[in-house]
């Protein structure tokens, strides 16, 4: 792409403020919708507890509503964020608490009735005003350890 083109096609960092924080928005009021309307048709997802990088808004929607599933009651702060020229990247808390079945990384989890607070952190690399590549990290063995799910080798 040419130095003009890629000039044109720049965000400031106050819109990629605006994505960032409408995409926490979206995950508050569990609304799968408002937060797939921030991907880009050809965006890819990589996330720590799935097999496969998502492609698309179907496996996006699915990933998302599983933790409105397992956390219906589930609410985010953000404790830190950094803006990039053409990125976001934020570090995230969330409590909540598992009274539905979690569908993660290929494994169905029953619900603990346990109450949450959990990190993560994810970067968000933006053009054209839409989510291109996002990279979500989980801390998946802190959270499994609070629901109570403990695993031993043999």
């Amino acid at each position: 792409m040419a130095f003009a083109q890629q000039m044109e096609n720049a965000m400031t960092k106050d819109e990629l403020k605006r994505i960032d924080d409408q995409g926490l928005a979206a995950w508050d009021k569990h609304d799968s919708e408002a937060f797939l309307s921030l991907l880009a048709d050809d965006f890819v997802w990589y996330d720590w507890g799935t097999p496969e990088p998502m492609r698309d808004k179907q496996a996006a929607k699915a990933y998302f509503d599983s933790w409105m599933t397992a956390f219906p009651d589930l609410h985010t702060r953000r404790v830190s964020q950094i803006v990039g020229d053409d990125a976001v990247a934020s570090e995230l808390e969330f409590v909540g608490t598992n009274t539905g079945t979690m569908n993660w990384g290929g494994q169905s989890i029953p619900p603990t009735q346990k109450k949450v607070t959990s990190r993560g952190d994810y970067f968000a690399r933006v053009r054209d005003g839409k989510i291109v590549e996002f990279r979500t990290h989980p801390d998946v063995a802190g959270l499994m350890m609070q629901m109570g799910i403990t695993s031993a080798a043999r």
